[in-house]
């Protein structure tokens, strides 16, 4: 693999809040049309390395962040959130995060905020109706008022308005029924076919390593394995840590 198929690479990462320091030297890489997971335990830092990467970090908090951040060979540390997602770096954030007082289509508009041409903003509300057919059924619902599953499939679409190169995807699963989950990951799949590069970070490490095809383990706040998915998946290492109790 040469320079010219990473999408996404991350330096030498540190970051944290205020004295704590939650990223110790973090170094990973995202290749095109790949999906990649993150797994960890709670308090790994998994969470705040998507607030790093996506520019939200540095917005939020008075923590210090040092190391570099490259997006298709472009040094993007100067690039606040906004930038970033015009630059094709989008989020789903932990949480989901939609807005609960609009409606399901004003959630999806508010996603198209990069893009102009109001008929392509059309198409695309059209396009991930389809996707997720349920947000059709509930485009003037306020999305306060949908469960946690719909809400989940609102975010993501909401992140796709904007259309994105790398999505970048924390905790998919967490407070959705199993059902929904493997609805929402076989979405990812698909999104993953029609060459969306994905960066995944999920606590299901089960689920998250049968999808992704490489995957970096972070612990403290340091990258302490990595490999292929499947290869991961089997590890004894993975298993006693992580895959015990699924």
């Amino acid at each position: 693999m040469n320079n010219q198929d990473i999408a996404f690479k991350v330096v030498n990462l540190y970051a944290g809040y205020g004295n704590i320091s939650v990223l110790k030297g973090v170094s990973l890489d995202v290749n095109y049309g790949e999906i990649v997971a993150i797994i960890g335990a709670n308090g790994a830092g998994k969470t705040t390395l998507m607030k790093v990467l996506s520019g939200i970090h540095n917005q939020t908090s008075r923590g210090q962040t040092s190391g570099d951040i490259f997006f298709q060979g472009q040094n993007i540390n100067n690039y606040d959130a906004p930038t970033r997602v015009e630059s094709g770096i989008v989020l789903v954030p932990e949480g989901r995060k939609i807005f609960p007082k609009l409606t399901v289509l004003e959630n999806l508009e508010i996603g198209a905020f990069t893009i102009k041409d109001k008929n392509q903003v059309k198409y695309d509300i059209e396009k991930n109706c389809e996707l997720f057919p349920i947000l059709k059924e509930r485009l003037s619902q306020l999305g306060g008022t949908l469960s946690g599953g719909e809400q989940q499939m609102l975010a993501i679409a909401r992140a796709l308005m904007s259309r994105p190169k790398i999505l970048l995807m924390d905790e998919p699963s967490m407070g959705v029924a199993p059902k929904i989950v493997i609805r929402i990951f076989d979405t990812i799949k698909e999104l993953n076919k029609q060459g969306l590069t994905v960066l995944l970070v999920e606590q299901n490490a089960s689920k998250a390593l049968e999808l992704a095809d490489r995957a970096f383990v972070l612990e403290l706040g340091e990258i302490v394995l990595s490999g292929e998915g499947k290869s991961l998946l089997s590890d004894p290492r993975i298993q006693d840590a992580y895959l015990g109790e699924i």
